[in-house]
């Protein structure tokens, strides 16, 4: 009888080392000259259990290889080719070559107009964007598309000019002229808000008063809005909310809002406070813990978290600052840039294990953390029969 329940357990184990439990997106760039081919990247995803992809193009590569993968995309079009969107002819034509000619093998499920507009100084840009967001959307109804595929732009963070408290959220007034217009398309399209939010930022700027463990999802105090007195243990939960508040400040609600980015560089300059391996590990990691609970923020606790992870891998010829190479997952070769408990493939490679050099030293590991809990407690009672029945023996 135990060694039955011990095969039981060891099948368990084994078929949650390689997936991250919870659906979550990664975002797939390619500043680099060093990354694997797409065809090789397909296994990595594969074998960690992705199942959505963020594209900051609509690289023809790409999308050709992930055909028939089961892992949704969001494809992106580009700045610099919003104006030429707000052209229907355009319009059409880009959906056509760069969406509907890789349908239905290729699982598109948004395209991304734009990144980052509205806090950048171009101001025919801003104009540009909502009138191109139209164009892309009617495209997909004279194609038919428009039920499958959702038209969107992600935003940062900076076009709030009120984060704390979350209650008190508030975006930038000068930008309401292009904010509102954008609102009513999301709630006429039925289509997610996107904010890239970094905890890592906020922390790096005033690392003195912003307690660590509050951005890393550690154990901590928390916080108390004294708006709304909810109460908020981490900072990702904070800044989302404030966008909410944001959202209804302009008279707009049940518009979801969704995280286009969020992630932690394993190494940075001089000056970059916080980035290190250890504290990349800790954060991915615990980030991943909590979007497995499948709940929402304290202002939407129904509304489950949709999250890409930023990024897949270490980018080698992005520009700036040393973090802005480093906020990878994983290093070009497809091994980890830190151990968060994941063991994958590239295809065509022998399986590599995400126990690397430069993990957390505190020996954080994350690898039963995406084990549903009542799982866990029902391994530990089996093996704690076992080691009875064995002793007996």
């Amino acid at each position: 009888m135990a060694a039955i329940l011990l095969a039981f357990v060891l099948f368990l184990l084994s078929g949650t080392s390689n997936v991250w439990g919870v659906v979550v997106g990664i975002n797939y760039g390619q500043i680099a000259d060093n990354l694997p081919s797409p065809e090789r990247v397909v296994g990595l995803l594969q074998s960690i259990g992705i199942k959505k992809a963020k594209l900051y193009d609509a690289d023809p590569r790409v999308l050709k290889a992930f055909a028939n993968s089961g892992i949704e995309f969001v494809v992106g079009l580009d700045n610099l080719y919003v104006a030429n969107m707000t052209d229907p002819a355009k319009a059409v034509e880009w959906v056509k070559e760069n969406v509907e000619a890789y349908l239905p093998g290729t699982n598109i499920t948004s395209i991304a107009v734009g990144n980052e507009v509205y806090t950048g100084n171009d101001t025919e840009l801003m104009e540009n964007l909502v009138p191109a967001m139209q164009n892309v959307h009617a495209a997909l109804v004279s194609l038919g598309l428009e039920g499958a595929i959702n038209v969107l732009t992600a935003h940062s963070s900076g076009i709030l000019g009120t984060s704390y408290p979350p209650s008190a959220g508030a975006f930038k007034p000068e930008l309401s002229v292009f904010l509102s217009p954008l609102l009513d398309f999301h709630k006429q399209t039925g289509s997610p808000f996107l904010i890239n939010a970094y905890p890592y930022f906020a922390y790096k700027a005033d690392p003195n008063n912003i307690p660590l463990d509050y951005v890393l999802f550690q154990p901590n105090e928390g916080q108390v809005d004294s708006g709304s007195n909810l109460r908020y243990n981490n900072m990702l939960h904070a800044q989302i909310d404030s966008v909410y508040s944001a959202i209804s400040a302009l008279g707009y609600e049940n518009i979801q809002v969704q995280v286009s980015e969020t992630g932690w560089p394993s190494q940075g300059d001089s000056d970059e406070v916080g980035a290190t391996f250890e504290n990349a590990q800790i954060y991915n990691g615990n980030l991943l813990r909590l979007l497995a609970q499948n709940q929402g923020t304290p202002m939407r606790p129904s509304v489950s978290l949709d999250t890409y992870v930023f990024a897949l891998f270490n980018e080698n010829l992005k520009p700036g600052k040393t973090s802005e190479r480093n906020y990878g997952l994983f290093k070009p070769d497809g091994t980890p840039a830190y151990d968060l408990g994941l063991h994958g493939s590239l295809s065509g490679s022998n399986t590599v294990s995400y126990a690397a050099a430069g993990a957390a030293s505190k020996g954080t590991h994350y690898h039963m953390f995406f084990v549903p809990l009542c799982l866990q407690v029902l391994l530990l009672c089996i093996c704690s029969f076992i080691l009875g029945e064995l002793l007996i023996y």
